[in-house]
């Protein structure tokens, strides 16, 4: 079988611009309209979605790899390192604020050039014990001959199914000075169409031995930073990729093999994009939420215990508030949770969920709710 990578005129990938060319025209223009949406926020809110879009991007990008991130220490290792004051969230751990000072090196500080120092630097960020697991790679530079042939595979020990296999070590050099130096270089090309060929170049190559897709997607919202000018995102590609995970996988490997055409990659790239612009509306919303809820909230405000809870059902609070749970958040006795919930569901910010007894459980109100309650007499 003969791969992309051992075709005489690799890396010099091609694609129909006229097949792409209205499916490219769409995601622009949904580009724009949600920047547009976006820039008339005010700062708190605009920072509340960067947040919200950030933390999705970090923990699906690592979920398409079968790593599991908690999403509430995701978001304290974001919100802090973005100045963000967030509540009662817990002190990330170091693979965790790898990955963040990954993501946010290439859309914050997209304009700086990708080197292979920073792309070290990344791989050592995502790995800071220098394990996969529980097996040691090289960390911090290209894979080596030692480490073996670079392959994706499936299926059970003895029946393996070779999906792909990657550039020898040995070529690794000189495939990733030119892949970076084509990255770096201006051109005429989209910067979209630039972040789906920057995608599945990098994965193609697979330079590292651990870590190739998170990095390869960190360098395709460099790109997606680079078209939009914009040093926040407000959706996530790799949100939307974990969706659509099989023909995501299913779309590389046809490509990989199939000649150096690589239109249909762009194509379902290009409409993967256009649903996680879509699917920004459902966070917009949540945010917007968010903000309705604070603005009744604050015109009487609650006292600093209320508040604490509040803020922790905000951020991805699971399950239902009990009078135990709320005493744990506030650090306080279970007559005081009693008589605060009592005067949060009188005020109509909390509604009591349906059961009693041991049973009873609350629920923040919606942004209706909240319109229907009743100006106090």
């Amino acid at each position: 079988m003969t791969y992309i990578h051992e075709l005489p005129d690799w890396p010099s990938l091609l694609w129909n611009a006229d097949t792409l060319a209205n499916v490219l025209a769409d995601v622009r223009h949904r580009q724009g309209l949600l920047s547009g949406r976006m820039t008339a926020l005010g700062f708190d809110l605009r920072a509340e979605a960067a947040l919200t879009a950030l933390t999705s991007d970090v923990v699906k990008s690592s979920a398409i790899e079968g790593e599991v991130l908690d999403a509430k220490d995701v978001r304290s290792s974001i919100a802090r390192r973005l100045g963000i004051e967030q509540a009662a969230l817990p002190r990330p751990s170091r693979a965790v604020e790898g990955v963040v000072e990954m993501m946010i090196d290439a859309t914050r500080h997209a304009g700086t050039p990708l080197t292979r120092e920073r792309l070290f630097g990344w791989h050592a960020a995502l790995f800071p014990t220098g394990r996969s697991g529980m097996r040691r790679i090289a960390v911090g530079c290209w894979r080596t001959r030692e480490s073996g042939p670079m392959q994706v595979v499936s299926g059970p020990i003895g029946r393996e199914r070779v999906h792909f296999e990657a550039p020898a070590a040995e070529r690794l050099d000189e495939e990733m000075s030119a892949f970076l130096a084509w990255f770096n270089r201006s051109s005429s090309l989209d910067p979209v169409l630039k972040a789906g060929v920057a995608h599945f170049w990098f994965v193609t190559i697979h330079p590292f031995e651990d870590g190739n897709g998170r990095i390869a997607r960190a360098i395709a919202d460099m790109a997606l930073a680079r078209s939009e000018g914009l040093r926040d995102r407000f959706y996530s590609m790799s949100a939307q990729i974990e969706r659509e995970r099989d023909a995501y996988y299913l779309r590389l490997e046809h490509c990989q093999r199939d000649g150096l055409d690589i239109t249909a990659w762009l194509d379902w790239f290009l409409g993967c994009l256009g649903r996680a612009i879509d699917g920004a509306e459902d966070a917009l919303a949540a945010v917007l939420g968010k903000a309705v809820l604070w603005q009744y909230v604050n015109r009487h405000p609650v006292d600093e215990r209320q508040r604490r809870v509040i803020n922790r059902l905000l951020d991805g609070f699971e399950g239902f508030l009990t009078t135990s749970k709320y005493a744990a958040i506030a650090k306080c006795s279970t007559d005081t949770a009693l008589r605060d919930i009592g005067e949060l569901v009188s005020r109509g910010i909390l509604i009591q969920n349906q059961g009693g007894g041991r049973s009873t459980s609350y629920r923040l109100a919606t942004a209706a709710e909240l319109a229907a309650v009743p100006p106090p007499s």
